[in-house]
């Protein structure tokens, strides 16, 4: 019988090191200094008018691009003074920009404007930079700064270019609506939930209607939307999110906005940690594992905890390794939530299969080797074989079967496959930790895969597969194995003159 442990809140992770404080800068009506006359400081002048600053530009000799910024800038002033700075330019202003050749006047400027308090930047002069510009995503309100400390300002832009493709350029008009219409969701007589439920919806809906303008019957929609839901507002949500096999590069979308929305997230143990690094810095996480063989949480206090955190208006993120629908108690948990008048759903994750299979390279429906693909578990709720196994589906040779969890039952399990017909040189691999850093891969067949399980004991999530669609894996595996030697190998190859073919 299984100990029993209650729900524990995880410790998040702590900010990893900034080499830079993102932060942006409220500069309506206010004075900010440009000191040089080249394309740079036009550039610099351009943005600083664009935010709403009035801009000071001293220039003795300014670039055409002045000229014709000064004569129609994009939104503050921007007023050129044809001389060079002076000590009393610095007073009144938020910030001061200067562009400079050689580091002697750059320095001048910024001890000039450190010594009465404003931050100072000098273009592409870092050691005289209190801030720095990085690269911009412009869909105002809406705004995206992307910096590397200026170690690479080529990736910055090529990251910025990605962004730009993501965003549709129309974001600008769905987060200016926001803009407007937030005076009237207060005052439209909808409560904190109520409000914050209009927020989720009109989320949803710039994001599906992205290449259109919002107009003032989507307001008029979403708000309706939002009372048709009635006392259910004021309640929370319950998410189940599939977390996939390990490799956080294998989330989906959907499952990345909902972690980035949780109030809440209940983890199992088999979830990856590097996972949570899409999580919602704010959201408290809570261990709720369930592992076999171990100290666990029971299903019962689960549910509980998820409808309590949910009924406190809580969005609540239920992540689980795999996809949940496959050995997640998901029915349970569904189960729960509609009984309680609990709003649920499900985000599908990448099967624990289908990551092992793709790491392997080897397809679970081969058409000239597997007809089915079945998954069974490897154990029962009181942690046995399962006595309604149907032995003759796994006996079949043209199936390939992925059993889940068989750490403890694999030998049994094998012994009677065979029992009943399975050929005991059916291929076999088991594969632990699939996709992750430590995932350990064994090959082999069904007559000795457990006794190798069993010597090698790998940590983590646990999958055998079973069937003539595995028989290219014990390959694939030594070539993979082959190729990471060959490329640990290198370096010292090289330091030695060798040639590798």
């Amino acid at each position: 019988m299984n100990a029993t442990r209650t729900p524990t809140e995880a410790r998040g992770p702590r900010m990893a090191e900034l080499a830079r404080l993102p932060i942006f800068l409220a500069l309506c009506g206010k004075r900010a200094l440009v000191a040089g006359g080249t394309p740079a400081a036009a550039w610099k002048a351009e943005l600083l008018s664009a935010a709403g600053a009035n801009v000071d530009v001293l220039a003795s000799e300014p670039c055409d691009e002045i000229l014709a910024l000064a004569a129609d800038p994009p939104r503050g002033a921007i007023i050129l003074h044809l001389r060079e700075w002076t000590d009393t330019d610095f007073a009144g202003a938020a910030l001061a920009i200067g562009a400079f050749a050689d580091d002697a006047a750059a320095a001048a400027f910024a001890t000039a404007s450190r010594s009465v308090g404003v931050p100072v930047n000098v273009i592409d002069k870092p050691k005289f930079c209190d801030f720095a510009f990085g690269a911009i995503v412009n869909r105002s309100p809406l705004v995206i700064g992307i910096s590397t400390d200026g170690a690479a300002p080529v990736f910055a832009q090529a990251i910025r270019a990605k962004l730009e493709a993501l965003i549709p350029a129309s974001f600008a008009r769905w987060a200016e609506a926001a803009r407007r219409w937030r005076t009237a969701v207060k005052s439209s007589g909808l409560s904190f939930s109520g409000r914050r439920r209009f927020w989720q919806v009109f989320t949803a809906h710039a994001v599906a209607h992205p290449d259109r303008a919002p107009a003032p019957s989507d307001f008029d929609a979403l708000i309706a939307r939002t009372r048709a839901e009635g006392a259910a507002v004021e309640y929370g949500s319950v998410t189940l999110v599939g977390a996939g096999p390990g490799d956080p590069e294998l989330l989906t979308l959907r499952a990345v906005r909902a972690l980035q929305s949780a109030d809440v997230i209940l983890i199992d143990d088999l979830v990856a940690p590097g996972i949570l690094d899409f999580a919602r810095r704010e959201a408290k996480k809570m261990l709720v594992g369930k592992t076999g063989f171990a100290p666990s949480c029971r299903q019962e206090e689960i549910n509980a905890l998820m409808i309590s955190l949910a009924q406190a208006g809580k969005r609540v993120v239920r992540l689980k390794g795999g996809d949940p629908m496959i050995f997640g108690r998901a029915g349970e948990e569904i189960a729960a939530c509609r009984a309680a008048g609990i709003a649920v759903e499900v985000v599908p994750g990448i099967s624990a299969a289908q990551g092992a299979a793709s790491r392997l390279l080897v397809s679970l429906t081969h058409r000239k080797l597997a007809r089915r693909l079945q998954y069974v578990t490897g154990h029962s709720a009181g942690g046995h074989l399962n006595s309604d196994v149907d032995w003759s589906s796994i006996a079949d040779p043209s199936t390939t079967t992925v059993v889940y969890m068989p750490a403890k039952t694999l030998g049994e399990l094998v012994a009677t496959a065979v029992a009943h017909g399975l050929p005991p040189a059916t291929p076999a691999v088991a594969i632990a930790a699939a996709t992750q850093p430590d995932e350990v891969v064994i090959t082999g067949t069904i007559a000795d895969i457990a006794a190798k399980l069993e010597r090698a004991a790998p940590d983590g999530p646990l999958l055998v597969m079973i069937g003539r669609s595995l028989a290219e894996a014990s390959a694939i595996t030594d070539l993979q194995k082959a190729d990471a030697e060959r490329q640990r190998s290198w370096p010292t190859a090289r330091a030695e003159g060798a040639v590798l073919s």
